[in-house]
């Protein structure tokens, strides 16, 4: 029991003088202020996501690091955002997979359609070795990838028809992101696929210039998408991650100790928002339903799958030993 209560006091002692240590480090550095910036509501997961960083950093820096969060779009859309970074007038944000793709084209394997069984699934594979990999490529770029966010499992919505199995899909004008992988597999399924930034999507839903958009739950419900789409289908049709990116000239001002605390407090942000994506979600699809979502949870995906496999031949490739490597790493 002695030993037990020694060795729990050391551990005490060494934690209080890291502890220590880490405000010294802190009380010398000139106060910095980063900018981060990402294009959804406060309602959002990537606004949740970016408030606990905010608040892990400030903590944990001893104010020494303030972030100011910029929502909505305040300072541009995703692409806008990614090349601010890289020349300085943004400093971070956090980023759908999609566009962070534009920049890193091997980055677009993990929304392949229908690779990643479940959410946890896809965080082995994200939180581990291929994961990292793709994140210090963005360095190529002069951005820094930090840890991964989450979009989620994209379902699709749309104002005109129940969809059950990919025919239900012909001719529907479905906006996508902004990425060929997306615009592919909603061309196999035989939509007319428009890619559109988020921004001009939620205007052409409500012009009804457009009949449709697919994303994940949390989205469709923070931004009241059942006022323009009637119908949603549970395709689950591909996992899509976010990204705590910043740029090169903002990360390279830290001093080490402070990139450090970064690193940790945007992996611990990250998964934090997965969780409270994953407890939302029950809740978003009841009031979607009351607000009269006509909501199918049981596609034939069967059927689905089997219309993408062209997506696979035309792309697996492209992505290196990537595609192969997450294959062996879900099984």
């Amino acid at each position: 029991m002695k030993t037990f209560a020694r060795n729990t006091l050391a551990l005490g002692i060494s934690l209080a003088l890291v502890s220590a240590a880490n405000a010294a480090d802190f009380a010398d550095m000139d106060p910095v202020t980063l900018r981060l910036a990402h294009v959804v509501n406060e309602q959002d997961g990537f606004h949740i996501a970016a408030v606990k960083f905010q608040e892990l950093v400030a903590e944990r820096t001893e104010g020494a690091v303030t972030v100011d969060i910029y929502p909505n779009a305040s300072l541009g859309d995703e692409r806008t955002l990614l090349e601010g970074m890289q020349i300085g007038t943004v400093d971070m944000g956090v980023i759908t997979n999609g566009p962070v793709a534009n920049f890193v084209e091997e980055m677009a394997v993990f929304e392949l359609p229908f690779l990643f069984p479940s959410p946890e699934a896809a965080y082995g594979v994200l939180d581990g070795p291929i994961g990292q990999e793709l994140l210090d490529k963005l360095a190529d770029v002069n951005l820094k990838g930090m840890a991964y966010a989450e979009r989620g499992f994209r379902n699709l919505t749309n104002s005109e028809r129940a969809v059950n199995a990919p025919e239900d899909l012909n001719g529907l004008r479905i906006r996508v992101m902004e990425n060929p992988v997306y615009t592919d597999t909603f061309r196999e399924l035989g939509a007319n696929a428009i890619p559109m930034a988020w921004t001009e999507a939620l205007t052409a839903m409500q012009q009804g210039t457009i009949d449709g958009q697919e994303n994940p739950v949390n989205v469709i419900h923070s931004f009241k998408l059942d006022e323009t789409q009637n119908y949603m289908t549970l395709s689950r049709h591909t996992y899509a991650p976010a990204i705590f990116v910043m740029g090169m000239p903002a990360w390279n001002q830290l001093p080490e100790h402070a990139q450090e605390v970064l690193l940790e407090a945007a992996q611990e942000a990250a998964e934090h928002e997965r969780q409270v994506n994953a407890e939302m979600e029950a809740e978003q699809l009841a009031a979607l339903r009351e607000a009269g979502m006509e909501i199918n949870e049981t596609p034939d995906l069967e059927a689905f799958q089997a219309a993408v496999v062209p997506v696979y031949e035309k792309y697996g490739e492209q992505f290196g030993d990537y595609l192969t490597r997450i294959q062996e790493a879900l099984e």
